[in-house]
């Protein structure tokens, strides 16, 4: 049982998923800060790199996106898996494209890019430079499968100029009637007309379409015959979905409803609770054992520790029964984070294979109901879980959070005693080059109380070596690390 509650407001919409009351994913979408994926771009080609196989290409972003090879529409290409065309062959600088943006720029990544454009609709994804008809593989049996292709291949027929474009059938298209696909069809067919006129006649760095606003997303994408109701807490929101689920998704309008409680609707789960948690590094188990979550630019690590957890027989049970809770816990918080890319497990190590053999099958089994595509392999010989999550936007932390501006990301900074030692010796430098009246420290007041009292034996040593006196003095606007030096 799927519940999806959206919090709305003119700057930001929220969007939760609870299955069995818990929260399960967390979607943010804010107005000044939409993602890009989706958007359809006239993008000019800053510069071909043949040696990575791939170009940047400039959309009007902040970075140039990156468009590698294959994801370039190869029309002069053999098509039967023999070797592509180069891409300098393909492409030149200052040449206009026309380009689908992949991945959200990440970090100090620029946008991925495909040439190949992709328009979803209610039932369909249709591709205006590919002639082929793909099925969902949610779809059921092959005998199926079969006789959605025919009748997709009946009804897309063919248009104007032999260059009909290729669709892919959604999951939610298995019992479409043909009127429903074909409306589709039409509609996917104007839009992407609609997007090759203004390419025409639109400078480099023109958006040419935008993809739907998390709200409408949310009726397209997130709901499934799982979800037992939509609750939205902005009469005028409720009402505009409804008019376009009506028109685009009518099997998910009888499953909205506006909230209208007393309390905000992300109270209900206590949800503003579990983002605070999402955010935290360390995640408590219900046995006591805890797992450490870290995300790097490279990768995530998770490593499950067992706490204070005593309730097995044995120790080896102990470690069993941790790894099974947290194969549960990590399938969850992945979901809820959006952690994507590369991602290490470091169970705790189990000594039994059938223990390693039980506790991946759980992973596997709770990763099941992502629906984001990933991939995951057994335990390595240093006994570690390595899997990959596909990664198309920030995660949840990226998106809420910034570097710390103390430790520029760093997760720690020195103790007050390095920097007493880092003035120590600056000081020593200064005095080799200036010939001041006095020195004067300027540094955090946990810094200026070891010097006056634990380090107050070096700092006169120094102030007699010199034969300056050194002067202190607290700015309490400093972080731990920062000090200055003035001379007087």
């Amino acid at each position: 049982m799927q519940d999806i509650l959206i919090n709305w407001s003119p700057q930001e919409t929220r969007v939760a998923i609870v299955e069995n009351g818990a929260v399960q994913e967390l979607h943010v979408e804010r107005t000044l800060e939409r993602g890009l994926v989706g958007n359809i771009y006239t993008g000019k080609v800053a510069r071909v790199l043949p040696g990575m196989q791939s170009a940047f290409i400039d959309i009007g972003l902040e970075r140039a996106a990156f468009l590698h090879v294959g994801d370039l529409v190869q029309r002069n290409g053999n098509g039967d898996g023999g070797a592509a065309t180069p891409i300098e062959k393909l492409v030149y600088e200052g040449q206009s494209l026309t380009v689908q943006v992949i991945k959200d720029p990440i970090g100090t990544k620029g946008a991925r890019l495909s040439a190949q454009i992709s328009i979803a609709g209610r039932l369909l994804v249709f591709l205006p430079h590919d002639n082929h008809i793909g099925i969902s593989q949610k779809i059921g049996s092959p005998e199926l499968r079969e006789q959605l292709r025919a009748r997709m291949a009946r009804l897309a027929g063919s248009s104007e100029g032999g260059d009909a474009g290729g669709f892919i059938l959604r999951t939610n298209a298995e019992d479409a009637s043909d009127e429903e696909l074909a409306a589709d069809i039409a509609y996917l067919r104007k839009t992407w007309a609609g997007v090759r006129e203004r390419a025409f006649k639109s400078p480099p760095g023109t958006l040419l379409h935008e993809d739907l606003n998390l709200a409408q997303r949310v009726l397209r994408d997130l709901t499934d015959d799982e979800t037992h109701t939509i609750r939205i807490d902005s009469r005028m929101q409720f009402e505009a979905l409804q008019a376009f689920g009506r028109e685009f998704t009518p099997g998910a309008v009888g499953k909205l409803e506006h909230y209208a409680g007393e309390r905000p609707i992300f109270d209900l789960y206590n949800i503003d609770q579990e983002i605070e948690r999402a955010l935290a590094r360390r995640v408590d188990l219900k046995s006591g054992g805890y797992l450490i979550i870290d995300q790097t630019e490279a990768l995530t690590t998770i490593d499950v520790n067992t706490g204070g957890y005593v309730g097995a027989r044995n120790f080896d049970d102990t470690i069993f029964k941790t790894n099974l809770e947290a194969a549960q816990a990590i399938a969850r918080q992945l979901r809820l984070r959006n952690l994507g890319g590369i991602i290490i497990i470091d169970f705790i190590d189990m000594v039994r294979e059938e223990h390693q053999d039980a506790v991946l099958s759980e992973l596997r089994r709770q990763l099941a109901r992502d629906r984001v595509k990933m991939t995951v392999s057994g335990f390595t010989q240093l006994g570690l879980v390595e899997m990959t999550r596909k990664r198309t936007r920030e995660s949840l932390a990226h998106m809420l959070c910034e570097p710390c501006p103390t430790c520029q990301g760093k997760g720690s900074v020195k103790t007050p005693r390095s920097v007493c030692y880092d003035i120590l010796r600056e000081i020593l430098r200064e005095a080799r080059q200036f010939n001041p009246k006095e020195f004067r420290v300027v540094a955090s007041a946990a810094v200026v109380e070891m010097l006056l009292d634990e380090e107050s034996q070096h700092l006169a040593g120094l102030s007699d070596f010199i034969g300056k006196p050194i002067s202190l003095r607290t700015e309490p606007t400093l972080s731990p690390e920062q000090y200055d030096i003035v001379l007087l």
